[in-house]
């Protein structure tokens, strides 16, 4: 065989030996080499190691892609984050994505830290969005279940909270769910709308020191509420959150909006593709998205399912699901389509 007749396969193999700090080492290649283990599975090139000396093995190209996520990874290792087999996964899908933003950049980035446990973004999306959050006053976080939109907005206004950025933080949510059985339900106005601000509850429990948040609420400095208690306020030098906004009317969001006060800011958190307004009202996060878009200081940042951070198996559903609405929706065109085709007939 000549060269020039030479399979692309038989390309001379080259290796490159990389010596991690000591103390690095474990963090990079986690307990019970676990972190090595997703390595193995997902780099381009060979990886194999002796002590902390890491020797990858390939094709050039493929041993130069290598080294460059194993540096990557030393790095956020080296910035105090704790590297799991899931996070090894996004670094590469974020340097995969051609960005700017380097994984260090990304999983780095404290927002708040309690008891040893620091909440970061984890995707790409997720650091834009916490960044979009610090440079604007008004901000839509749109996407699915589990993409972290509503617990790191939380982040962020407990940390405006402890910087005194604000004097209070405003939780708030529609009790769509409980329409006009919320009457019906026993106990007091607030043990009945409970159950629908739980999990704004559950994060901020998350966040803060548990036997605090009762005195901070006391004092009036958290709040946690329906949206109808917004109606006819000013909110001045406070963080404020509108969670499950897919489940406002057009009306209600304008009210909301219009809420704002002087040295305040805003995060509305939704799924679009989960309405549960009765009688096919349209939802007024939808309408807002359409109406505001191209404001300056109002920003829209969409996740999406790759943006998933609970069990894998999220994505996936959540993918599953977008595929199965989309093809029911092109299955309803196509009968439209057929029905005013035979009425035209008809005539």
């Amino acid at each position: 065989m000549t060269d020039d007749n030479r399979d692309e396969t038989t390309a001379p193999r080259v290796s490159s030996n990389i010596e991690v700090p000591q103390d690095l080492a474990v963090g990079l290649l986690g307990a019970a080499d676990v972190n090595l283990r997703t390595l193995e599975a997902q780099l381009p090139a060979d990886i194999h190691v002796r002590g902390n000396r890491i020797t990858l093995t390939g094709a050039s190209a493929d041993v130069a892609a290598s080294e460059r996520v194993v540096a990557e990874l030393v790095r956020v290792v080296r910035g105090g984050t704790t590297l799991t087999p899931d996070l090894v996964r996004q670094s590469l899908s974020i340097l995969a994505s051609g960005q700017t933003e380097t994984p260090a950049d990304v999983l780095s980035l404290d927002i708040i830290s309690r008891r040893g446990r620091v909440i970061r973004p984890k995707t790409l999306n997720q650091k834009r969005y916490v960044d979009a959050i610090d440079k604007n006053t008004i901000v839509f976080g749109l996407g699915p279940a589990g993409t972290g939109k509503t617990y790191l907005a939380m982040a962020k206004a407990v940390q405006a909270l402890q910087a005194k950025d604000v004097n209070r933080i405003i939780l708030t949510r529609p009790a769509v769910e409980a329409g006009e059985r919320l009457g019906f339900l026993p106990g007091t106005l607030h043990q009945k709308i409970d159950p629908y601000l739980r999990p704004l509850y559950d994060a901020l429990h998350d966040m803060m020191e548990p036997e605090a948040i009762p005195k901070l609420m006391e004092a009036g400095v958290i709040e946690v509420a329906p949206l109808a208690y917004m109606r006819g306020r000013t909110l001045n030098d406070a963080f404020i959150i509108l969670d499950e906004a897919q489940n406002t009317t057009g009306e209600q969001m304008k009210m909301f909006l219009t809420r704002l006060g002087f040295g305040a800011k805003i995060v509305v958190t939704g799924d679009t593709t989960q309405v549960d307004l009765p009688g096919g009202a349209q939802s007024g996060l939808r309408a807002a998205a359409r109406i505001l878009d191209g404001i300056d200081d109002i920003h829209f940042a969409n996740l999406t399912s790759a943006d998933v951070v609970r069990h894998r198996l999220v994505a996936d559903i959540v993918d599953a699901y977008g595929k199965a609405e989309e093809q029911a929706g092109n299955r309803s065109a196509r009968r439209e389509g057929l029905r005013h085709t035979s009425g035209g007939r008809r005539r």
